[in-house]
């Protein structure tokens, strides 16, 4: 660059010559370089910002066309690429004392992604080495088929699972994060939790939804988003469910018995403290529901809630409890038990010769039939329909398990005289033992009734009632001494003051009629009987067992001792402290 002088010197002559200092040519020159110099800058500046606008404008062109591209561009990802707005989030489900008996679980789903898929056929192999219940030449035609994009393999599998597919080294096979429900402890009250499965589904999320049970009754409050963190407290401890489902299968194995129930409920408030249904299942791979045959050999059917049982003679507390109560007798009334008791063409009689009279008292302990149908006479059909209509024998139990509202109980059209018979001391009238453990718990607890629930509910407001304290009390000492002198006597633990009633009730044939050789075995009592707290109900079907050459099939043979070792094991659990049995029975004034 050539850049002109600030002083030049033909010009500084000149000016000497002319008289004129020559100062003022360097400061006229320096001005002039600066005007060069900033209208040089403005140039490069006017270049470098037409350059970046053009820079700008072609960005913003080629985005403009991808994005009009895309727009016209018809969708091809299949559904299952959805997953926003799918949310897995469930809230746990804890037992009374806080343990958990549901909780959420992040696993992956295993799927295929046909265009990054490079050899479908050795997929195919590996996976069935890992999932021996896929059938590798289906799997390997889907893999390897042209026309088809996206194919689930896997909804949920395990850790192990995920990472053995991962190394199979297929591009083609994608793992998708979701969350899984899991049971911690396995078939653990397996029918009060019932099982969930998946929603809507995505690649990246799916829906939990309940299927049964109480994650089905209260599947709105569980998936609720904004109560996800909230875990749902149920009445259940985990510690009392798990002695009664041992307890209660080893009975089940020990009398050959085709299945059993066992329900543990607060006498006073209806919460169920266990409730037990076997065979049972694990939720956490729930089998499907059957197509034929009958519902109830599935192990999915619930007998606690589902089970509608003729159930025996535990159903002549009913019929003298209405007795007292009406003032038509009191525990020493003297009633006629000579049979067979004839009604035109029908018969009632006893298991045992009782003799021409027992006390009312002696009819419920020895468990008269006559005695009982005679009490019903006494009561009137339409009386008895009533009173059974108040402990709820007659109506669907509202207890938050789906299961149970569509066990409706089932009864005669036509309720005679007969019907009331045969009814008070046990057939006629088909109810689920969830019935009979809330109508139980109204008869010891005074003589208001309960509403079974599953959720813990610390503070409860008394239901109706449905008999006097005093016949309640009457009713506790009978229910006593059924166990220190009656049809209960394998009953008895040390200390705590059980009592309650057996019932052995003939099984309905579906040809007609009754079975000669097959019964339903029920033991309902409660304890301890001077302050009831909690009901026990226990029910098997088909039990047996031989005694000196001879099968005996009566709950008191049965279905007694296992209800006793329930007690025995649960009752310290439950921080109950053994009782003077002496103290027991003078407050309820035993003779």
């Amino acid at each position: 660059m050539i850049r002109t002088p600030l002083r030049p010197l033909a010009r500084i002559l000149d000016a000497r010559a002319q008289g004129v200092n020559p100062k003022g040519i360097e400061r006229e020159n320096l001005r002039l370089r600066r005007e060069q110099a900033r209208d040089a800058g403005r140039r490069r500046a006017e270049w470098r910002l037409l350059l970046l606008a053009a820079l700008f404008f072609a960005g913003y062109a080629v985005i403009g066309a991808r994005m009009g591209m895309l727009a016209a561009t018809p969708v091809v990802e299949s559904e299952p690429y959805a997953g926003e707005g799918i949310s897995g989030e469930r809230a746990d489900v804890l037992d009374r004392n806080g343990h958990i008996l549901a909780t959420n679980l992040v696993t992956h789903s295993l799927y295929a992604e046909m265009r990054y898929m490079q050899d479908g056929r050795r997929a195919a192999h590996e996976l069935a080495r890992i999932f021996p219940d896929l059938d590798e030449e289906a799997l390997a035609r889907r893999l390897t088929d042209p026309d088809r994009r996206f194919y689930w393999i896997r909804s949920r599998v395990s850790p192990e699972q995920a990472q053995a597919a991962h190394d199979i080294g297929e591009p083609g096979l994608w793992l998708g994060p979701r969350e899984m429900r899991l049971y911690p402890n396995g078939t653990l009250a397996a029918h009060v939790l019932g099982g969930t499965t998946y929603g809507q589904q995505g690649v990246t999320a799916a829906e939990i939804q309940g299927v049964a049970g109480l994650e089905y009754a209260a599947n709105d409050r569980l998936s609720d988003p904004d109560l996800a963190d909230v875990p749902l407290t149920l009445s259940l401890d985990l510690g009392v469910q798990s002695i009664v489902e041992e307890v209660l299968d080893s009975g089940i194995q020990m009398l050959h018995a085709r299945a059993g129930s066992a329900i543990i409920m607060d006498a006073q408030t209806g919460e169920l403290v266990a409730l037990a249904s076997l065979p049972t299942f694990d939720p956490n791979d729930r089998p499907a529901p059957p197509t034929e045959g009958d519902p109830a050999d599935s192990p999915l059917f619930n007998r606690a809630v589902q089970g509608l049982y003729e159930l025996g003679s535990v159903m002549k507390a009913f019929a003298v409890a209405q007795a007292l109560d009406l003032g038509l007798v009191t525990p020493q009334t003297m009633v006629d038990t000579r049979g067979p008791l004839r009604m035109g063409r029908f018969e009632v009689n006893d298991f045992h010769d009782y003799g021409a009279q027992l006390s009312v008292e002696d009819v419920f302990v020895h468990s008269s039939n006559i005695g009982t149908a005679h009490l019903a006479q006494m009561i009137g059909p339409e009386r008895q329909q009533e009173f059974l209509r108040q402990f709820g024998f007659l109506d669907a139990l509202p207890i938050e398990l789906p299961e149970a509202r569509r066990a409706l109980p089932q009864y005669p059209d036509r309720w005679s005289e007969i019907s009331a018979m045969t009814i008070s001391y046990g057939h006629g009238l088909a109810v689920t033992p969830m019935h009979l453990a809330a109508a139980y718990a109204a008869l010891v607890n005074g003589g208001t009734m309960v509403q079974p629930t599953l959720l813990r509910r610390p503070d409860t407001t008394p239901g109706p009632r449905v008999i006097s304290e005093q016949t309640s009390r009457i009713m506790r000492s009978l229910f006593r001494q059924v166990v220190t002198r009656g049809t209960a006597s394998l009953g008895e633990v040390a200390g705590y003051g059980v009592g309650g009633k057996t019932g052995t009730a003939d099984k309905p044939n579906p040809a007609g009629g009754y079975y000669d050789d097959r019964v339903v075995a029920t033991f309902a009592g409660a304890f301890p009987m001077n302050d009831p707290r909690y009901v026990v109900i226990v029910t098997m079907d088909e039990p047996g067992e031989m005694v000196g050459g001879v099968e005996r099939r009566t709950a008191g043979w049965t279905v007694v001792p296992v209800a006793a070792e329930m007690v025995r094991r649960i009752a310290p659990v439950m921080g109950m402290r053994p009782q003077d049995p002496a103290v027991i029975d003078a407050e309820l004034r035993l003779r």
